[in-house]
């Protein structure tokens, strides 16, 4: 009797192809993350400044901030491309 021959899947070949839409969702969840973290980094200092502002507070005016910059970016690339 032979013995029967088990292939070994390598995980590349299980794992299913990154669609455009995946990778978007990544990085905006690291950006989300990256934002989060540069928060707690820098709420103490903000603290000192600024007594009564809640951490909420600073977070949300982080992430304003980015998506200001990111507006402003996608419009420059928009006037460039014209």
């Amino acid at each position: 009797m032979k013995p029967k021959m088990h292939q070994q899947i390598q995980p590349r070949e299980i794992a299913a192809p990154h669609s455009g839409a995946q990778i978007r969702i990544q990085g905006e969840a690291q950006e989300e993350i990256q934002n989060f973290l540069r928060a707690v980094d820098s709420y103490p200092a903000r603290v000192a400044k600024e007594p009564r502002v809640t951490f909420q507070q600073h977070l949300c005016s982080i992430f304003a901030a980015r998506n200001d910059r990111n507006d402003t970016y996608r419009r420059d690339i928009r006037l460039r491309r014209h």
